[in-house]
């Protein structure tokens, strides 16, 4: 189990982890399998009824991280470098409780915040295991180190993009007429893994008016002749870091001209609000960006989604770039620019890009046209 990334950048991460409880008022992070934990330790394990915590103390507290697991399970952390990291670990069997152990390390905290997605199995066991501790969700803490991707981690994600380009350069390939959305998801799904993917998280495939469904998915449609498809695809790469990119496609024959002249407002909207992400800009300007044209043209109430979503070892996480999010971007941000607009019983489009947030503007992850394709 070797890290995606080196040591000295997981012993950052932690350091920081409880540079950022401290000021946040939090006196103990505890963190079960899931992305977070690969994230700190470069393995994320899997969540089982028997626990696994990362307990990570505020900077402050004389008491080193530990990683509390079960002995049959240790062995799977073999290739974590937790001596080189500074990580005790505290091994616990069958017949002991292990949240006992967990509040035998948490040396008197007044407040503990749980990774978000812990379950509640585990939750219910922390909170009787440190009944007078107030609990709050350790969201807040690891979302500020998250979402400021480091240079290893938009590497990882420049990869991501550059393999899920390559998906979308052989769509000439599954989208035929006559072929069913299943049939062609199923190509793309393998195309996914063929071109460097762990495995295809998601495929899309919405044909004609299903494409004004925006999670569609696929099903048994035939594609005809003269459809307009969306097709969304993404997944993770063996680093972990997810790819996400949506393209539109004429299939057969070109658009009717209304067709052209409502993807043409899309496609404009997409232009205006990647421009618009810099340093300094907030999440909900970049989404205004790309609603006022749509609005302007007619379809505000066909764009039914937010322009974005952060991306990296979840395929969604922060920032989210949606009205009401009033963050202001900062380098090292990395997120979706998707607009759509979808006519309901006829058909839909989207364009998605992943962009990294610069010094000065952004960076395009993905390279792939943006109009409305034709494929033969």
């Amino acid at each position: 189990m070797t890290p995606a990334v080196p040591t000295e950048l997981l012993a950052d991460r932690l350091r920081r982890a409880g540079e950022v409880a401290a000021q946040q008022g939090v006196d103990l992070l505890l963190i079960t399998p899931g992305t977070d934990l690969r994230y700190l330790l470069g393995a994320g394990g899997e969540s089982h009824e028997r626990l696994t915590c990362l307990v990570v103390p505020a900077a402050g507290h004389l008491a080193p991280p530990a990683i509390v697991v079960p002995k049959l399970e240790a062995p799977g952390y073999a290739g974590v470098p937790l001596e080189e990291l500074g990580v005790d670990v505290v091994t616990w069997t069958d017949g002991e409780d292990p949240y006992l152990l967990v509040s035998d390390l948490a040396g008197g905290p007044r407040r503990v915040a749980v990774v978000d997605t812990m379950p509640a199995v585990h939750v219910f066991g922390v909170r009787d295991a440190l009944p007078d501790v107030d609990q709050k969700l350790a969201g807040p803490v690891i979302r500020e180190l998250r979402m400021r991707k480091d240079a290893a981690e938009v590497a990882q994600l420049r990869d991501a993009g550059a393999a899920i380009d390559r998906v979308h350069a052989r769509m000439g390939e599954f989208l035929k007429p006559g072929r069913t959305e299943a049939a062609i998801g199923a190509d793309i799904a393998a195309a996914i893994v063929e071109e460097g993917h762990s495995s295809a998280a998601f495929v899309i495939v919405g044909s004609g008016p299903n494409g004004a469904s925006p999670h569609h998915d696929v099903s048994d449609r035939v594609v005809e002749r003269g459809d307009v498809v969306v097709i969304d695809i993404g997944g993770p790469l063996p680093g972990g870091y997810y790819s996400d990119s949506t393209r539109t496609y004429a299939v057969g024959a070109g658009p009717a001209a209304d067709v052209a002249e409502t993807y043409a407002v899309l496609q404009d909207a997409q232009e205006r609000s990647v421009a618009a992400v810099k340093p300094g800009v907030t999440a909900e300007q970049v989404d205004a960006a790309a609603r006022e044209p749509i609005a302007a043209a007619g379809f505000g109430d066909k764009f039914v989604h937010r322009t974005g979503h952060g991306i990296g070892l979840d395929v969604h996480e922060d920032p989210y770039i949606v009205g009401g999010n009033a963050i202001a971007l900062e380098p090292g941000m990395a997120f979706s620019v998707e607009p759509g607009i979808y006519l309901e019983g006829a058909w839909g489009a989207r364009i998605e890009d992943i962009v990294v947030v610069t010094e000065t503007g952004c960076e395009r992850l993905n390279s792939r046209p943006r109009d409305l394709v034709v494929l033969d």
